[in-house]
């Protein structure tokens, strides 16, 4: 186990608080690897299977697509300090990846293998409910992203990642908001704008 003690014991708390018994999360630590990401370097890149769940000590991770007749980049998803972090169709599914995970920031995580956490699986109910929970938390997120999109304004959008990303305003550029929030930057800033004015 390639890791400090306080990254690991972020991590138990994290899992313990989720339902977790702590003799459970004992059967991981052998699995568990410290990895830092220089801003612009991919956790997972386009056509690669993702092979590695990242959880995020500090940092900001974004899984983006590109239009590669325009060169456009669309961010679907962010991940932030202490979220589970992986290309997750790619990962769930053992196929190639159809987008880039990329950290935004300077950045740290916990990892582990795919096979290795089969075993986890394999050994324990504990772990079986928490790979469950990883797929249903997959899911979940890709319903709000298209439900966001098909039925909330982008003001809507806005305020929700602000309660689920909280400082990400003070890591993320701006036209990486708006690009998640499907809006140009003018947009951004009027939205910002009206909501300190309430």
């Amino acid at each position: 186990m390639s890791n400090s003690t306080s990254e690991i014991t972020l991590l138990r708390t994290v899992l313990c608080a989720s339902g977790m018994k702590p003799e459970a999360f004992e059967l991981s630590l052998p699995y568990w690897s410290l990895k830092q990401y220089k801003k612009g370097e991919f956790y997972n890149e386009y056509k690669n299977v993702c092979k590695h769940l990242g959880f995020v000590i500090n940092g900001v991770f974004r899984i983006y697509r590109v239009n590669h007749e325009t060169g456009e980049e669309k961010n679907m998803l962010f991940f932030t300090d202490h979220q589970f972090v992986a290309s997750y169709k790619s990962f769930l599914t053992q196929t190639a990846c159809d987008y880039y995970t990329e950290a935004v920031v300077d950045s740290t995580i916990l990892y582990i293998h795919i096979d290795q956490l089969n075993a986890l699986y394999e050994k324990s109910h504990q772990w079986e409910r928490f790979g469950r929970l990883v797929a249903e938390k997959a899911f979940y997120e890709v319903m709000v992203n298209t439900e966001g999109f098909l039925f909330k304004s982008p003001e809507d959008r806005y305020r929700e990642m602000l309660e689920k990303h909280p400082d990400i305003f003070n890591a993320v550029p701006l036209y990486h908001i708006a690009s998640y929030l499907g809006i140009q930057g003018p947009s951004l800033s009027r939205i910002r704008k009206r909501m300190v004015g309430k």
